[in-house]
């Protein structure tokens, strides 16, 4: 069984970067040995997002990446598809923008967004320094490189 994973885009421009992270997003899910879990992600604009932050975590300002744990669901209800993980909403606008002041390439700013989000829907956090350095490794394992928390970027 392979992950199941379910792309949208809200951003007029996003298309191509929801299909590319719908397929990385299967590759890491195997990866971490999430092989029948199902996640779903959502490519957006920096408006929407903020607008999430605002509602959701009580911040009045666009991010790069927010992640939303779904409830485990008892194992009688769970669908062939397998075990719901969460959502992951990712900006582009925030990315293209990262990607150009580090001046590396759209989708590598894309797929550290993708590997932190969906370490947070796994249960990893950033909150103290142990579980910041867990994350960061993780973060690193799964992208072969610094990922968000091997930068001096934070959420």
């Amino acid at each position: 069984m392979a992950p199941v994973v379910l792309v949208r885009s809200d951003h007029r421009q996003g298309a191509a970067a929801a299909r590319a992270l719908g397929k990385l997003a299967a590759r890491f899910l195997e990866a971490l040995g999430q092989a029948t879990a199902e996640v779903s992600i959502v490519v957006t604009t920096d408006r929407r997002i903020r607008r999430i932050n605002r509602e959701w975590r009580d911040k009045d300002q666009p991010t790069d990446v927010l992640s939303f744990p779904a409830a485990p669901l008892p194992s009688q209800l769970l669908s062939q598809r397998g075990q719901p993980l969460g959502d992951v909403v990712i900006s582009l606008d925030t990315a293209r923008r990262r990607a150009k002041q580090e001046g590396q390439p759209l989708a590598e700013e894309l797929a550290r967004y993708l590997a932190h989000g969906l370490l947070h829907l796994l249960g990893h956090d950033h909150q103290e320094p142990a579980e910041t350095r867990r994350m960061a490794r993780a973060e690193a394992k799964l992208l072969g490189g610094a990922g968000m928390l091997g930068t001096a970027r934070r959420e």
